[in-house]
């Protein structure tokens, strides 16, 4: 088979990547039903990838693009930190080239600075860490894969998505000292198709949207999509004593250069 073979294809970046790809493309489905035309296969990453590398060395895709991931439960190891990299053998296997999604969450959030790829990070949280684990997976089992590490994803869906959806709910509020680098689905998607296509590329790249806000000022730019007034959304402070990262900014100025795909910010991409 030639194509690609994305795994994660219901979720939001998933369905993303299947609209935006092309003949040949395969993909998985485990939780939620197949949408859109591609070859779907059911696929459980519980077992920390195994059926995963099979269905790797069935296939014989040219790229594979892994956006599936789980944010906790019994199975955030085995799905989000063990599986990336049992895929990212299975590629090398098959002389596929591996792109693995990654978040900004591997770091503290501890400063202002925009962190670049060579950062050391430093997660707060299981998911963090869980993310974390898995870069250093895919990094040791071969030195051909990329890995994105992203922001906050919004758009899709026809409706906005999950973040247009709690801007829609009247009950939520936004934390005003949490700042990330929103980038709308459909611009990563195009990146990550674009990197199946670069194998010159590897290791650790930024890919995110150009503007910093917090989250009250990103459910603002994002008012208009969910029908609401925004100056009728509230904000408030995290929990001091959380575990949550509050400053989350990605250097992408070596994405920029080395892409062609365009990665601007919410103020530009929002209604």
């Amino acid at each position: 088979m030639a194509g690609s073979l994305i795994v994660g294809g219901t979720g939001l970046l998933g369905r993303a990547l299947v609209a935006a790809g092309g003949p040949g493309t395969a993909a998985t489905h485990h939780t939620s039903s197949p949408v859109g035309p591609a070859d779907w296969h059911p696929l459980d990453l519980a077992d920390g990838g195994r059926a995963a590398a099979t269905l790797i060395l069935r296939l014989r895709p040219d790229v594979v693009v892994n956006a599936a991931y789980v944010r906790n439960g019994p199975t955030l190891e085995p799905v989000t930190a063990i599986a990336p990299g049992t895929m990212a053998g299975a590629c090398r296997e098959v002389g596929a080239r591996f792109v693995h999604v990654s978040s900004d969450v591997v770091f503290d959030g501890r400063t202002d600075r925009p962190r670049v790829e060579d950062d050391e990070p430093s997660p707060v949280h299981e998911y963090g860490a869980a993310k974390l684990a898995a870069e250093r997976a895919v990094t040791a089992a071969g030195p051909g894969a990329v890995i994105v590490r992203t922001s906050l994803l919004w758009g899709g869906d026809g409706d906005g998505g999950p973040q247009v959806a709690l801007v829609r709910d009247p009950a939520v509020s936004f934390f005003t000292d949490e700042t990330r680098c929103p980038l709308r689905v459909d611009r990563l998607a195009a990146a990550c198709l674009e990197l199946g296509d670069r194998p010159d590329l590897t290791g650790v790249l930024h890919v995110a949207g150009a503007d910093a806000v917090d989250r009250l000022t990103f459910a603002r730019l994002l008012a208009p999509l969910a029908g609401r007034d925004p100056d009728d959304l509230r904000g408030r402070p995290g929990d001091p004593n959380g575990a949550r990262p509050r400053s989350l900014l990605l250097d992408c100025s070596l994405a920029r250069a080395l892409l062609a795909s365009p990665l601007p910010g919410v103020r530009a991409d929002a209604p």
